[in-house]
């Protein structure tokens, strides 16, 4: 499991409880975030993948499943491609195929300036508000803003540069692992266009939707969230193209 911007690895505690019984979870905290915090930060989604190959490595994990939540998403598109024999199945979660969105909420410069200004803990706090339905209010926000708010400033900006230089939208045919696109219908991050282009331009891919759920699904609604991954993990081998 790879986080996202300012994630952690201490998110995905209901998943790793859910999957026990099934696999070994590793959840991994990338540089310059949860807690790796102090380890110097990296500024390119290839830097990041390069990391990740090198971290399962050292741990001796030849074959695996991969999953990426939103910036991770990218991270791992990026993992799949470089070592596909490695990957039994893929799960890109509430993220797209490019770093900087179109209709973007303000430009990576922009973020860039107002982190700068507002400092790194109010810039946490502040977005990870926006990946809850009910912002501020959601039960989930505090412990998931907490995390975030281990990030640096150098560490947010380094994660800013790294989405503004990357794309893997022509690149996406090359993804062969069995695909599984979940996103929740309410996602302020992520929009439906950047999802459908992955469902539709992935060679094998199978698409969850989740209403009422914003981009944080797996903390808003753990269950459906955890029973849809157990369901996929546990599939057979498909060659289903586009199924939802």
């Amino acid at each position: 499991m790879v986080h996202g911007f300012m994630g952690g690895s201490a998110q995905w505690a209901a998943q790793k409880t859910a999957l026990e019984d099934t696999c070994e979870v590793i959840a991994l905290d990338l540089p310059g975030f949860g807690c790796n915090s102090s380890l110097p930060v990296i500024s390119s989604i290839s830097g990041f993948a390069d990391w990740v190959i090198g971290e399962l490595e050292n741990r001796g994990v030849k074959r695996f499943n991969l999953l990426g939540h939103s910036m991770g998403g990218m991270i791992v598109q990026d993992v799949a491609r470089r070592i596909p024999d490695q990957i039994e199945k893929l799960i890109l979660y509430a993220t797209g195929p490019l770093g900087v969105i179109p209709g973007r909420f303000e430009t990576i410069a922009q973020s860039q300036m107002r982190a700068t200004t507002d400092g790194a803990r109010a810039t946490a706090r502040r977005i990870a508000a926006t990946w809850f339905l009910e912002k501020e209010g959601s039960p989930a926000y505090e412990s998931c803003a907490a995390i975030a708010q281990r990030a640096s400033l150098n560490a947010i900006h380094a994660g800013l540069d790294a989405m503004e230089g990357w794309t893997g939208e022509d690149k996406l045919a090359d993804l062969n692992p069995e695909t599984l696109i979940i996103w929740g219908d309410q996602d302020r991050t992520y929009n439906w266009l950047q999802i459908e282009t992955l469902w539709r331009c992935i060679p094998k891919t199978r698409l969850c939707v989740l209403p009422n759920c914003a981009h944080a699904v797996h903390l808003e609604n753990p269950e459906d969230f955890n029973r849809i991954l157990r369901a996929f993990l546990a599939r057979a081998p498909s060659i289903n193209v586009g199924t939802a």
